[in-house]
């Protein structure tokens, strides 16, 4: 239990560190959220659980297909935006 709320604590550290410096830098705020940190801490964890190389280059390649497919939102919530949709009504 002790390790599952540790990596709760690690993770949301960095997304609340991300969302903290994109009020002020809003740029290095979004730099450091589309750093891959979740991921590769996601794999440290699964390693860490599972340490088999085949499910983790499952895991690595997974990531990367799951990943493309959201990559069309990023363009298109400031379109939105810019046009005058207010945000709860774009997500």
């Amino acid at each position: 239990m002790v390790y599952f709320i540790m990596k709760c604590a690690i993770s949301g550290i960095l997304i609340g560190a991300a969302s903290t410096i994109a009020r002020r830098y809003p740029g290095v705020g979004a730099m450091i959220a589309s750093l891959p940190l979740v991921s590769v801490l996601g794999m440290m964890w699964l390693w860490r659980d599972k340490p088999d190389p085949t499910n983790m280059a499952a895991h690595a390649q997974a990531t990367f297909w799951y990943v493309l497919p959201s990559l069309p939102m990023f363009l298109l919530i400031p379109m939105l935006l810019r046009r005058g949709l207010g945000f709860w009504s774009v997500t």
